[in-house]
This record gives C-alpha cells, structure tokens and sequence, in this order.
C-alpha cells in the first residue's frame, strides 16, 4: 500500500516544521508528502519548502496566492495526491496535527487485518486524536455508527476499531480509489464541515473504520467540542450545514433527519455558551440566507486564480461532477 499524506498549512510555522518532523520520524515512511500552503504569510512556506528538501522527488510543496480556506486547500492537496496512480490511500491533515511514530504503522495494520477477514470494501480511517494533555480531544472524536449491522460492528471490533460514519480531517485515511471514483472536497465550503460532508459521500455504500491504534496529536489553543463558542465562523457552520442538509447526496433521508435534529440541539447549546450572542445570531441570519439562497459553486470555480498549478487544475476540472 502506498501513502501520500497531505498536509495543509495556514500561518502557523512553529507548528508547521513540528508536524512535518512527525512526518519525517513515522515508524512506517510515508511514501509522498503533498503539502499547501494557503497563502500563508508568516513564513510558513520558506519553512516547509526547507523541510521538504530532505524528502527529495517524494515530496511536493504548493504554494497559493490566496487564502482558500481549509475546504480549499483538501481540494488541491488531495488532487494533486491522486493524480499519482499508485497512490493507495491518502492521508490527511492540518498543520497542527503532530502524528505519533506509529500513526501510519498503525492505520495500515488495522486495514490488513480487516482485508483478512473479508471483502476489502474500506474506504476511510480515522486516527484517534489526543488534545497535549494525552486525553481524547472531543472535536475530533468520532462516534460509533448509527445503524451499524452486528456484523459491521463485530468485524470492526475483531480489529480492534469501531465503525464510523463520518471523520474529521485531523488525520483521515482516505481510499484512493473511492476519491478517484466520488471526486473532491467542496472547495467553497472555506472552513467548517467540508470534512463531515466529505467523509459522509464516500463512506455512505462503504465501510470507515475509527483506529485507536493510530494515534495523532491535534494542538488546538483549547480543548474544546464542537459546541464552543466558535465567534463570527458560526457563520461557515450554519451556511455549510444547510448546504449539507440541502445539496449534499453523502446522507442517506432517515441519516439526514437525525443529523439535522442534532444540529439545532448543537447550535442551542452552542448559542447558550456564546459571550457574544448578537455575533451568533448575526452569523445565523447571514448563513441562513446565504445556505437558503445559493448552493456552493465549483471547485474549479472556487480556485481559479488562487494559483493552483495547471496540472492539479485540470485535474479538479476532470473530476469536478454535481456539486454536493
């Protein structure tokens, strides 16, 4: 199995050459290593294009001119990973995920065990994620999935993992091949729940694994849920939800309903928790509209004049379909 991890990075240069050591120092290498830079201006792409010297032809750095966004940045790192056509899987990450030694080893182990065991039909793996405490971070746990059969949960446990129905990018195993098959992320998702849409699409007819065996660090300022006060990008969570809710095809009707009653159950709790409550509802007045009013635009779209290369452009151009 080949790997080509993707790393996307925004202004955060410490953490970036932390990540990228992690990278270099895996029990198992990595075998490519795409990283984006979102326009960074602190630095962060002269630090990683220097990291990237030791890495050879097996590494790759793009450098955009603007700020596309994490949506945006997955987009362009992920195409530019499949259109190597050995790549296997493709493993994603922000620049604040520090991945433990054995976090590949790990991920990949628990793929040969489940493949042993029946029809290979994985298509997303998910690292268990620790806050610098050591502790799980709850943005980036994942929950069992709802519905699962017996047999689902059963060969899942025999592997010692749990069946999932959606992932965050802080450390996702994507399936190449289910990503050359369903094409990108939404770029003009900017922040926020591109993952979840993203994940849910491919995984809805396929199986995704939760590995507690491979274990990664996300080193956010807080170790907070999805539920903290989030400020003015309460505006990226309400538009991009309806646009889930609206336009995705990753939920199946009955999946959708309960998502949606989970949602406001989220925002109360989120609103309640709020400092500044007249922010929250100006962002819930501005993403409504918005989600109501337009559906999200083409990648292609999204990213012309961001300096993306011409090769992963046209790339995007190919396996751009139906948004959502």
């Amino acid at each position: 199995m080949r790997v080509t991890a993707v790393m996307v990075a925004y202004n955060r240069r410490e953490l970036l050459g932390e990540a990228l050591a992690a990278l270099a120092a895996q029990s198992r290498p990595v075998d490519r290593l795409i990283v984006v830079d979102n326009a960074s201006d602190d630095g962060s792409g002269e630090a990683a294009e220097r990291a990237l010297a030791a890495w050879g032809e097996r590494a790759r750095l793009i450098r955009l001119v603007e700020n596309t966004g994490g949506a945006g940045g997955f987009a362009v790192g992920i195409a530019a990973a499949v259109a190597e056509p050995d790549a296997d899987w493709v493993w994603v990450m922000d620049d604040d995920t520090v991945p433990g030694p054995d976090a590949l080893a790990g991920a990949l182990a628990a793929h040969e065990r489940y493949r042993a065991a029946g029809p290979d039909d994985l298509a997303v793996m998910g690292s268990r994620v620790i806050w610098t405490d050591g502790d799980d971070h709850p943005m980036n746990t994942p929950k069992a999935k709802i519905g699962a059969s017996r047999a689902e949960r059963e060969r899942a446990a025999a592997v010692d993992a749990m069946e999932i129905r959606s992932i965050s990018f802080v450390s996702a195993f994507l399936r190449a091949a289910r990503v050359r098959e369903l094409g990108l992320p939404i770029a003009d998702y900017f922040l926020w729940n591109d993952d979840f849409e993203y994940s849910a699409r491919l995984l809805r007819g396929a199986r995704g694994l939760f590995v507690p065996g491979s274990v990664v660090m996300h080193k956010t300022k807080i170790r907070g849920s999805s539920d903290q006060d989030p400020g003015p990008r309460f505006f990226f969570e309400v538009r991009n939800k309806l646009w889930v809710f609206r336009c995705s095809r990753a939920l199946r009707p009955g999946e959708q309903a309960m998502y949606i009653a989970a949602t406001a159950r989220r925002w109360v709790r989120t609103y309640l928790k709020a400092e500044d409550r007249p922010l929250l509802r100006d962002c819930l007045r501005r993403g409504w509209r918005e989600g109501w009013g337009r559906r999200p635009r083409p990648d292609a779209e999204v990213l012309a004049g961001a300096g993306v290369p011409s090769d992963v452009m046209d790339l995007i151009r190919r396996m751009q379909g139906p948004v959502g």
